[in-house]
């Protein structure tokens, strides 16, 4: 089934306690794509860069399946940048330096070759830029999903509450999550979240794992014990990749399959972390695939005799 991916294709310049990067291949798009890649086919990119941004990285997304018609070069301006040095306990983060380039005017363009979309997956961009690409698109989608951020709610929340009115699934953190409700209880929070619109929420917890929402319905999944998280960076993106592209392959959009939909995006999510930036992304086997989704799992499989 076709996914329509829009985000941020952008440079970004990583430090950690493991070591330094200068610019490399960033965005909420990029990493959503290209972790997409591994699941399904018919992957349709809406992006914009400047004229600084190398033909080798779109090469490479289109490489990795990745249609790239949608993706805007703007002549004589500047890629979106982000600059940023992780603490070392890697859950937070200085943002040093933020350049928004073209994406300052970002006027997303729907080509009409992906117009018959059954998937919508809307990158962390500003709720407006989310809103009009709904509105653009002529038929709807058969599921809409779509990440935010504590930016957005602070700076746009009418309308971000009005872009959630439009959507199916929210993905995003506990943080976020109790900005946006106002509850510190995750059960309470995703109860006033759904009322805002989306049908199903769900709730990244990080080195604690995710949750899933829908109705009465919750659903916890593992966080895989790593020895050392190298870069965190694009982590939420990559499990949003993994998330939608497993619906879109499956074409199944119940609770039962969301729930191993969040697997198989947690599992995309922790290769991401071993290496800086989408490096660990490139050249994944079917193989590692698997074998990293059967350790998730087995972290929460248990085998109990219940005897009343």
């Amino acid at each position: 089934m076709s996914l329509l991916i829009i985000g941020s294709v952008a440079f970004d310049a990583i430090e950690t306690p493991f070591g330094k990067t200068d610019k490399i291949i960033g965005g909420a798009a990029t990493y959503i794509s290209m972790v997409s890649s591994y699941h399904t086919n018919n992957i349709n990119l809406v992006a914009v860069v400047g004229e600084d941004f190398p033909e080798e990285h779109i090469n490479l997304l289109q490489k990795m399946g990745v249609d790239t018609e949608g993706l805007q070069i703007k002549e004589g301006e500047k890629s979106f940048f982000w600059s940023g040095r992780y603490h070392n306990d890697m859950n937070s983060r200085d943002t040093l330096v933020t350049e928004l380039n073209v994406l300052e005017n970002f006027d997303p363009v729907i080509p009409s070759s992906y117009q018959d979309c059954k998937y919508l997956m809307l990158g962390n961009l500003s709720p407006q830029v989310q809103h009009t690409v709904i509105d653009r698109l002529e038929n709807r989608p058969k599921l809409v999903a779509m990440d935010t951020m504590n930016f957005w709610m602070d700076i746009a929340l009418p309308e971000l509450t009005e872009t959630l009115k439009k959507i199916d699934v929210l993905i995003i953190n506990d943080e976020e999550a109790r900005q946006l409700s106002g509850e510190y209880s995750l059960v309470k929070a995703s109860r006033k979240i759904m009322e805002m619109g989306p049908s199903y929420l769900v709730i990244k917890k990080g080195e604690h794992g995710a949750l899933l929402f829908h109705e009465n319905n919750i659903f916890s999944a593992p966080a895989l014990p790593l020895e050392e998280v190298f870069d965190p960076t694009g982590a939420g993106d990559s499990f949003a990749g993994g998330f939608i592209s497993y619906l879109a392959k499956t074409d199944d959009i119940s609770f039962e399959n969301m729930k191993r939909a969040v697997i198989y995006g947690s599992a995309m999510a922790s290769f991401c972390v071993e290496k800086f930036g989408t490096e660990r992304l490139i050249g994944l086997t079917n193989k590692e695939i698997e074998n990293r989704v059967q350790a998730f799992i087995s972290l929460s499989s248990v085998d109990i005799s219940l005897s009343i």
